[in-house]
């Protein structure tokens, strides 16, 4: 939690509940989740509300006596945004914006806004327009007031600040309008993708804010924006690499992330096109992140969502001059142990080096760190990509090592 307070954030609280299928544990990981995706969209967290429940409650997700004892807390210190961890149903919306009189978001209406805020380019800007537009379509009843009285901040950005007054038939010829505009775009994207050439495409990645973009950066001496905050790209960057005399393309896509909204799955289907059209997936994971094997299973699944995880995968173990262990265990002995004493002989040697089939290396994007490796197995990867589709040209690829002697 944030101790010092900056006059420039917006004062939050965030809510989780512990569920027979969500424990304590995993749910201070979702709340720390979340606490970063408020400071990234520009709020300051000053406290957590937990509750141990069967089931979210109908009518206000949390229990009568724990609404109550939020409203009290932001009465005393003049709470802005209320945030819930999980997607509040219409109602659940509504009624809680009754009771405690403030802003009142879930994940997914604050992952938009991140988006939002994010959104460079024209087409950027209208995938997250519509994925707000599907948000927002079932909850226009009675909200449009809140809106009005909470206007501005987190959440309210894109069509919170200007639609006000839009009913729902209006809602829904704009959502068709996006959608036809999305069409056009999509098609122009898939006419450039196909323009591209025979040369082997690969594409980066992961969940977000594992060190996608500093990669490619490192990789294709680009230019891409890179920063500490959840999402920090989300437009698809393509760069020509060359590596030996192999040249292929390489894309930086948007970052994954548990609990994605699915409007967002939906509206940025052209950005994950770069997904199910690469040859060979680089699946970034930073290694220094307490929970960074969940951070695997997430992107695992929404690759499988989009028809992508048969495709060749090269695990990129990012990050490893961050990682600090809490606890190894050795000779029965319970030793602390810092980065330092982690060669990279040590991180073949465990369970991670196995994973994908042992397609896996560690590197430090940042630090350059162990990039001799990284190149090689990404040069054999495409290399063997390339043979395969063009038998005839083997002899202009040799092995890696030959053309480094």
């Amino acid at each position: 939690m944030i101790e010092k307070e900056d006059i420039n954030f917006e004062r939050s609280v965030i809510v989780g509940i512990i569920t027979k299928d969500q424990d304590e544990s995993k749910l201070k990981e979702y709340l720390d989740e979340l606490e970063f995706l408020t400071f990234t969209a520009g709020g300051q967290v000053f406290e957590r509300f937990i509750q141990k429940m069967d089931q979210p409650n109908p009518k206000t997700f949390v229990g009568t006596g724990k609404i109550e004892e939020i409203n009290s807390y932001i009465i005393e210190n003049e709470i802005h945004t209320v945030i819930f961890d999980d997607e509040l149903s219409p109602a659940q919306q509504k009624n809680i914006s009754k009771i405690l009189n403030c802003k009142v978001l879930d994940r997914t209406n604050l992952i938009l806004d991140i988006f939002a805020q994010r959104a460079q380019t024209s087409y950027a800007r209208t995938q997250v327009e519509l994925a707000q537009f599907q948000y927002l379509l079932p909850r226009l009843a009675g909200m449009w007031t809140h809106l009005e009285r909470q206007r501005g901040g987190i959440g309210m950005r894109g069509p919170g600040e200007t639609e006000i007054e839009t009913d729902r038939r209006i809602v829904r010829d704009r959502i068709s309008l996006l959608r036809e505009k999305l069409k056009v775009i999509d098609k122009q994207m898939s006419t450039q993708r196909s323009n591209r050439g025979a040369m082997v495409r690969v594409a980066l990645v992961g969940y977000t804010n594992v060190g996608k973009s500093t990669l490619m950066n490192a990789v294709g001496k680009s230019e891409v924006f890179v920063e500490n905050k959840l999402f920090a790209t989300l437009d698809t960057t393509v760069r020509k690499v060359v590596i030996g005399n192999l040249p292929f393309l390489l894309s930086d896509t948007v970052g994954f992330i548990r609990k994605l909204p699915t409007q967002l799955v939906e509206s940025f289907k052209s950005t994950l096109d770069e997904v199910r059209e690469a040859d060979l997936l680089l699946h970034i994971v930073d290694i220094s992140h307490h929970d960074f094997e969940d951070h695997i299973e997430s992107v695992n699944e929404i690759l499988k969502e989009i028809k992508s995880n048969e495709k060749p995968i090269i695990i990129v173990f990012n990050k490893i001059d961050a990682y600090l262990p809490e606890v190894i265990a050795e000779d029965d002995l319970m030793t602390k142990r810092t980065s330092h004493h982690r060669t990279i002989e040590e991180w073949k040697k465990t369970w991670m080096s196995k994973v994908g089939e042992q397609n896996a290396v560690f590197i430090s994007a940042t630090q350059k760190e162990n990039f001799e490796e990284f190149r090689k197995k990404v040069y054999e990867a495409v290399r063997n990509i390339h043979i395969t589709r063009f038998p005839y040209n083997n002899f202009l690829y040799p092995d890696y090592n030959s053309i480094i002697d």
